[in-house]
Formats: C-alpha cells, sequence, structure tokens
C-alpha cells in the first residue's frame, strides 16, 4: 500500500505536465539553487525589435578586471550566435572598438542598430587541478562569475532603445573546466528572445 501511494501521485503529476515542462522546471529549480548554471538578464525598458532588424553588434576594448582575461571579442562573438537564430540580419565587428568606431562600421553596413557590448566582470575560480596548482588557494575555489552590460542604439537617431545587465555563474556540477566566458551563450540567446518577444 505504501508503494501505491507514491505511483498514484507520480501518474497524476505526469497527467498534469509533460515531461519538457518537468525538465524546464528541473533546470530551473537546479540551477536556482546553484546546482547548474545561473543568469539574470535586466533591461531597462520593454522595446521590442522587428525581426527584419538589421542588427551591428561589436565590443568595447574594457578588459574586466580581476585574474580572469577572456578573449577580447568574446562577448560579440557569443552575442552573435545567439542572436542570428532570431535575426537573420545581424552582423559583428572582426575586433574590438570603441563607440563611435563602431557606430561608423554600424552605418557603413546600413545596419539599423548597434548592439555594443563589454565585460564589465570575471571571475575565474579555481576549478580544475593545473587551475589549482597555479594559484594553491582555498579561498579561490568555487564557481565562476561574470557580467556583462549591452546599449543598443539607433544607428540613425544615434537614440538610446535598451540597455542591459546579465548577469551569470556557474554551478556546483558544472563548474569544472569552465571560465567566464563559458556561461554567457545562454543568457545572450535569452536577450534575443526578449527583443523579439519570444516568450519560450
Amino acid at each position: 500500500m505504501r508503494c501505491l501511494i507514491p505511483l498514484l501521485m507520480l501518474a497524476a503529476l505526469s497527467g498534469c505536465m509533460n515531461v519538457s515542462d518537468m525538465a524546464e522546471g528541473a533546470q530551473y529549480h537546479l540551477s536556482d539553487a546553484g546546482f547548474l548554471d545561473h543568469s539574470d538578464v535586466r533591461r531597462s525598458s520593454p522595446w521590442r525589435l522587428q525581426a527584419d532588424s538589421f542588427i551591428y553588434i561589436a565590443q568595447g576594448f574594457f578588459v574586466p578586471p580581476g585574474s580572469a582575461y577572456p578573449r577580447p571579442n568574446v562577448v560579440a562573438e557569443e552575442t552573435f550566435k545567439g542572436f542570428v537564430e532570431y535575426f537573420p540580419m545581424v552582423r559583428r565587428a572582426r575586433a574590438p572598438a570603441g563607440l563611435e568606431e563602431a557606430m561608423s562600421q554600424a552605418r557603413e553596413v546600413g545596419a539599423h542598430y548597434l548592439l555594443y557590448s563589454r565585460f564589465a566582470a570575471a571571475d575565474n575560480r579555481i576549478g580544475t587541478y593545473d587551475e589549482w596548482a597555479d594559484e594553491e588557494a582555498l579561498d579561490r575555489l568555487g564557481v565562476d562569475h561574470g557580467s556583462i552590460q549591452m546599449m543598443l542604439v539607433e544607428t540613425n537617431t544615434r537614440y538610446l532603445v535598451d540597455t542591459a545587465t546579465i548577469r551569470s555563474r556557474g554551478g556546483f556540477l558544472t563548474f569544472y573546466d569552465n571560465q567566464p566566458e563559458d556561461l554567457i551563450g545562454p543568457p545572450l540567446r535569452d536577450y534575443a528572445r526578449r527583443l523579439l518577444g519570444v516568450s519560450d
């Protein structure tokens, strides 16, 4: 009889939710509890873009303080990967650029918007034996953290359409051999969906 009650409860729950919803719920709770990677996207505006908007993506020269040294153009590269699925007309700068230079590049290619970003903070904690051998500091053990700042500017009017801050942290089950730049792909795709107004 005791075994029958949990089976009935499981059958009732499975009838209410499909497997993908259960998996998404479990992933959300595990990431919120710190077991899996977690990110938070904060926007200043509810502005939405049309799917045929031409977006030029660029990254500033800013190097985040601390011991982490992400690749110079990694935010622009990962943003392009996340946005190209939702915005077919998207291009990115090949190298970091200042804001005025990036704006000029965006206008030269005829882009409607410039998405300008920087890696504001990055903390690469010890997550492998090699990193431990280099640092040997107990207080440096743990999960990586990162923060990205973004500005979406209309190229014709220089109107600041949106600003966003994306904060990411690794999870205790996924921190091995991770870098702060490995955490930014999923939240950048989430930001692209939000700009387009896609909820799922």
